[in-house]
């Protein structure tokens, strides 16, 4: 049994590391912002210790492990439908045990490559050294509040930490603000987040209404285990309309189509913030929501059918955006959208702890692969592949580094990749899930197809990146496209490894990508062990391993390597010059389906702005400015109405009286 100030632990200790790395931004402390590093990393690495102490007395124990529930807020008498009742807590089962482990350990492995990517930061001349602390301290509270998330016994009490998380996205996205296009990335991430945000507090709002049905159940209509244990005896429309709020939600956090915007724009910020987001923290939020709550999803056909579609959507579309991307950066971006996919797919045909496996094997080799790219940044200050090549001569280790992470994310065997992707497949195939046998074997085919597209657009990154000659980094990247704050990177290349630093979390991360596969699922080379270790231990049902869609997957996977190989060797894998019509559909996936232009233009500028504006200005016209003019005449005119009773005759007044009289003896018989 863990101690209940062990699980408070996990949270507060990145909390007041954060809080401690913070101080150093005082002038007086300003010595100490190197060592802000260490004491974020102290943190963080404290909160991963005591995870894994929460994992071993989770994997001993039956079920979830229980805590006491604290009253924060009673309003009336909360056993009736008056009334309300606030409880915190923490809920620590299988899930929770594994998301906690998760978030801190990659937390830690990214903040201890920080050290060596932010360095120049602490370096520099003028008020750069602030960067440091701040950065240190924004990743301490994003962890925080992640780790709260996962933690969160109350749905309300999840809903403070999920709002938290997109507030330190936003803060960390636009961390050199002083570049417009950080400040725009930030606010776009914040805004279109918000949007699936609505949807979620909707849901918490339709709790509320009906939490009636809870209390005669005697549950409390916010606490995670009350509404799961109440999910099969709900009627179908609550569960669906609940599941189809905590689905918006879980969309904008893990920018699932058609609320995956931001993600690709999120870029923007430092390459170790964009690896934590990407691989284990925010992005996963969405995946995590669903699956924690995938019971009350279970009781809804409509429900998993539009999980499923959701991701088997994306997965395909992010796929093909990928494949038209010259950044490195973006890339990874889509390849991450893609993957979330997969794992919405695999939530929408009922295989959560399969969605939950891929979530684990995503975020150690898509954690490689960005830290990868940082780590080619560092030498050729450009994330921009047309001018990349030739790397591997003098970053072998980066190479081979990303060479792993490449070939797990593109499903080969035995990594890591190729367990939970075709998992995720084999689930869709069976059908065997709550939601549609159709909409299941649509979103195989969707799905299939993304296994290729993802191994072209992979194999293009590791060759325009680090195969053929080298073009130039920064000192070749015109003068319109370069970033004005690179301009001093130029001349700078320098043809040398990344220092130990950086390379070491990569190559524990890439340990990871190799055996995690194998590890978490407890197969052998041969096939499976009668046990499927990390589905028993989520509490799910076993799936065996089908040789045909692996091998099919392989098979296209293989393909998409083999096209990427051969457009290589004619040199026309920077896909320039394309005959029509591919030019026409180079344009449009370029332009990533003209989603910014759908949202900024037609939305925001002429349906928002000028609807809003002309409404307002109808109303302060018709409805502002007519009250004060009706006003104004009632004043003018009113008054003369009034005179004209006063006319100074005595008798006048007394007739008007005698009848004032008579109507009161009237009303007061009618009255009787």
């Amino acid at each position: 049994m863990v101690a209940e100030g062990a699980v408070w632990g996990i949270i507060a200790l990145p909390l007041a590391a954060g809080a401690l790395a913070a101080a150093a931004l005082l002038p007086a402390l300003r010595p100490l912002a190197r060592a802000s590093g260490y004491v974020a990393i102290l943190g963080v690495g404290g909160a991963f210790a005591l995870s894994l102490l929460v994992l071993d007395a989770a994997l001993g124990a039956d079920g979830a492990i229980g805590f006491p529930v604290r009253s924060w807020l009673t309003v009336g008498d909360p056993t009736s439908a008056g009334g309300f009742e606030m409880t915190v807590g923490l809920l620590l089962d299988p899930l929770s045990a594994v998301m906690v482990a998760l978030v801190s350990g990659v937390s830690m492995l990214v903040m201890l490559f920080s050290l060596g990517y932010m360095r120049k930061a602490v370096d520099g001349e003028g008020g750069a050294w602030a960067d440091y602390p701040r950065y240190f301290a924004y990743m301490s509270w994003f962890t925080a509040a992640m780790l709260g998330l996962v933690l969160a016994l109350n749905l309300i009490q999840l809903f403070v930490f999920w709002e938290l998380v997109g507030l330190f996205s936003y803060l960390l996205i636009g961390f050199w603000y002083h570049r417009p296009a950080a400040a725009a990335a930030a606010k776009k991430a914040f805004i279109i987040t918000r949007i699936g945000d609505f949807g979620f507090m909707l849901a918490l709002l339709y709790l509320y209404l009906h939490r009636a049905e809870f209390l005669a159940l005697g549950e409390n209509p916010f606490e995670i285990p009350a509404i799961l244990a109440a999910a099969p005896l709900l009627p179908v429309s609550v569960a669906m309309w609940v599941s189809l709020g905590i689905l918006a939600g879980a969309m904008g956090k893990s920018a699932q189509f058609p609320l995956n915007t931001w993600l690709p724009d999120a870029m923007e910020g430092p390459t170790p913030v964009s690896s934590l987001i990407h691989a284990a923290t925010m992005v996963a939020a969405g995946v995590f929501l669903v699956a924690r709550m995938f019971p009350l999803f279970a009781e809804s056909t409509v429900a998993l059918n539009a999980v499923a579609i959701v991701g088997g959507t994306t997965a395909v579309l992010a796929a093909a955006m990928g494949v038209v991307a010259n950044d490195i950066k973006r890339v990874l971006a889509f390849s991450t959208v893609s993957q979330l996919g997969y794992m919405f797919l695999a939530l929408g045909v009922g295989a959560w702890p399969v969605a939950i496996f891929h979530l684990l094997t995503h975020a150690f080799f898509k954690c490689l692969l960005f830290l990868s790219a940082g780590s080619v940044h560092h030498s050729v200050h450009t994330f921009d592949m047309r001018y990349m090549g030739g790397l591997r001569a003098w970053m072998p280790v980066t190479y081979v580094l990303t060479l792993i992470g490449a070939l797990s994310l593109m499903g080969i065997a035995p990594l890591a990749g190729f367990w939970s992707k075709d998992e995720v497949l084999a689930a869709a195939w069976s059908a065997d899930g709550a939601g549609s046998v159709v909409v299941s074997r649509l979103v195989f085919v969707l799905g299939m197809a993304a296994v290729f597209m993802t191994a072209f657009y992979v194999s293009r990154l590791v060759l325009m990146t680090f195969h053929g000659e080298f073009r130039g980094g920064i000192d070749a990247v015109p003068d319109e496209e370069r970033i004005p704050d690179e301009a001093h990177l130029v001349g700078h290349v320098h043809r040398a490894e990344s220092p130990l630093v950086m390379t070491l979390p990569m190559a524990v991360l890439a340990v990871l990508a190799i055996i995690a596969g194998v590890a978490l699922n407890a197969l052998t080379p041969l096939g499976p062990l009668p046990v499927h270790g990390l589905t028993h231990f989520l509490g799910g049902a076993t799936r065996a391993f089908d040789p045909v869609i692996a091998g099919a997957s392989t098979l296209l996977a293989l393909t998409g390597i083999g096209l990427a190989l051969g457009m290589h060797r004619r040199g026309s894998l920077a896909l320039t010059d394309l005959p029509q019509p591919w030019s026409v559909v180079h344009r449009f996936l370029a332009r990533r389906l003209y989603m910014d232009h759908l949202y900024e233009t037609l939305i925001v500028r002429r349906v928002l702005y000028r609807g809003l504006f002309l409404a307002t200005d109808w109303a302060d016209r018709r409805l502002v400015d007519g009250t004060v003019d009706v006003v104004g005449w009632v004043g003018r005119n009113g008054g003369r109405a009034v005179a004209q009773l006063q006319t100074g005759q005595v008798q006048v007044y007394g007739v008007a009286v005698f009848m004032g009289v008579i109507v009161m003896l009237v009303l007061f018989m009618f009255q009787r």
